[in-house]
């Protein structure tokens, strides 16, 4: 209602009422841009992350905790500073602020929260409930409709809230970067690395097995020599002890050659450690005569050594070699 002068004293009049102004749907916009989007980028980065993160990695729940205090600082905004301030940061920056219908109360906890959601239906309806304040008497849409509220024009808090806006965005900004940066950091070069890992076993470990169970009856000290030099620390020891039993033991020439390969993903592959399941075949002896066909399965960790050479940590026989003799 617009108020009128005293024709004597040329003052309003006591029981005259501030003049109404709905706000515009610009300033409706913009306000909405600033509640809403760097928490929603912020919301989006994080939640992209935890998704390719490892399942059981401290990093999924470092970006889990970050989405749900981002999501609980944008709740704040909307539903508990317009009780305590009267303003959400967007509505402060554009002097606007909710109120309900006609008597223009501040809406509490429950209504704000009610109208946030019925958001969604001017969302569902491709958009239109976002425009309808364009053509709407009041300027109102869909869940001010539902809700029984409407937005008014207000004068602005003291507070510089270009300079909060400025902050707050680049606040955001800056998470999103760190999120990103973490991710790559951690959790995409950690899978680049067990890429790697498998693509180099899958091409160089059926060899390393092949040369670390061949050996030569004429050669054997340099065949077992080098055998030694592709096996891990741990596993040296036990690789000389069935060593030196196949050389008290009348020993023979020994050929393998692997005919499949697959690495296994159980358990996982790390950078550093790759099992592998190969079928084997060979030949014992070198007369024709007296020569022996062999096949074998084994299930074979790598581990990446120091100087970034992959090496035997453990070799585990799953089916015991069979011997045909040669023509059979």
């Amino acid at each position: 209602m617009t108020a009128v002068l005293d024709t004597t004293t040329g003052t309003p009049p006591e029981d005259a009422t501030p003049e109404v102004v709905l706000a515009s749907w610009p300033a409706r916009a913009g306000a909405l841009a600033v509640d809403t989007l760097p928490g929603l980028g912020v919301l989006a980065t994080t939640a992209l992350l935890a998704f390719t993160a490892p399942a059981d990695g401290w990093e999924r729940w470092m970006f889990v905790a970050a989405f749900a205090v981002t999501f609980l600082l944008m709740a704040v905004n909307r539903l508990v500073l317009p009780i305590v301030t009267g303003w959400t940061l967007g509505r402060a920056l554009f002097a606007i602020a909710v109120r309900i219908g006609a008597d223009g109360a501040a809406p509490g906890v429950v209504r704000l929260a009610v109208r946030d959601i019925a958001h969604l239906l001017d969302t569902a309806s491709l958009f239109i409930g976002w425009l309808w304040p364009l053509w709407d008497r009041r300027h109102r849409t869909f869940a001010d409709l539902l809700a029984r509220t409407e937005v008014r024009r207000v004068p602005a808090p003291h507070r510089d809230m270009r300079r909060l806006v400025a902050k707050v965005l680049a606040g955001a900004a800056v998470a999103c970067v760190a999120a990103v940066a973490l991710g790559y950091g951690v959790v995409y070069r950690h899978e680049r690395a067990v890429d790697t890992a498998r693509d180099q076993v899958a091409v160089a470990g059926p060899r390393i097995v092949e040369e670390m169970l061949s050996y030569g009856v004429d050669t054997m000290p340099e065949d077992f020599a080098r055998a030694q030099a592709l096996t891990t620390d741990g596993y040296r020891d036990q690789l000389i002890a069935q060593q030196q039993a196949v050389q008290g033991a009348n020993p023979t020439s020994n050929e393998y050659w692997a005919v499949n390969s697959a690495v296994l993903t159980n358990p996982p592959v790390t950078p550093d450690r790759v099992s592998m399941l190969l079928a084997m075949q060979g030949q014992r002896g070198t007369n024709p005569d007296d020569m022996k066909f062999i096949t074998a399965t084994v299930q074979v960790e790598f581990e990446k050594s120091s100087d970034g050479q992959w090496k035997v940590a453990n070799l585990t026989v799953l089916k015991r070699p069979l011997m045909n003799q040669a023509g059979q």
